[in-house]
């Protein structure tokens, strides 16, 4: 499952999208109310059903495999833990839903996700792009990753020489299908000689 929160860095979450629905037969998406007026201010689309729409126009992403999810729905498949998934990826996380993630208060279909996941052991990455944190931001993913969350920030390295901001992206990307144990690389690894595949 993806969802995006109420966080700059929409463009994270649609390159996500892109390659994300060649590795399952299904990705639920969702996103919380704040997340769709960033998402317009970003990536200049107004509904999720665009942005899958723009994420495949890009790929060769097969959009049919994406099933947004209303994020009030709290009936929907991932809100309940007899429902089987791999997991949720929260790209990007903004630090209120980090907040009430720990804090255990599932009001919407992205916290009662998470803590599914939390629950049923299925990992959790949260892609967190707040900077600087706060002491409260602090505990908050300390207290998740003990939790068995994985904290993800969205800070792309520079030893590959990257010569656009959609390496930078790729970077980030490439760090959550490695920790979903896809087996998608989007870049070398370090000490690598050439550019990993899709695949």
């Amino acid at each position: 499952m993806v969802a995006i929160s109420g966080a700059s860095g929409a463009i994270y979450a649609r390159r996500l999208l892109e390659i994300l629905p060649a590795a399952y037969d299904t990705v639920y998406l969702t996103a919380s109310d704040n997340a769709l007026g960033i998402i317009h201010d970003e990536l200049g689309v107004d509904s999720l059903d665009k942005l899958v729409w723009t994420a495949s126009q890009s790929s060769a992403c097969n959009c049919q495999r994406v099933q947004v999810l209303d994020p009030h729905d709290l009936f929907a498949p991932p809100a309940s833990g007899s429902h089987e998934y791999d997991g949720l990826v929260i790209i990007p996380c903004s630090m209120g839903t980090v907040g009430r993630i720990a804090a255990g208060v599932s009001d919407d279909l992205v916290t009662r996700a998470a803590d599914v996941c939390l629950k049923e052991r299925r990992k959790l990455i949260l892609v967190i792009r707040e900077t600087p944190l706060n002491l409260i931001h602090l505990r908050n993913l300390t207290a998740l990753a003990e939790a068995g969350a994985i904290v993800l920030p969205a800070a792309p390295a520079f030893y590959g020489k990257p010569a656009s901001v959609e390496e930078l992206v790729d970077f980030v990307v490439d760090r959550v299908f490695r920790a979903l144990g896809t087996g998608i690389r989007l870049t070398k690894g370090w000490g690598n000689e050439g550019c990993c595949s899709q695949s």
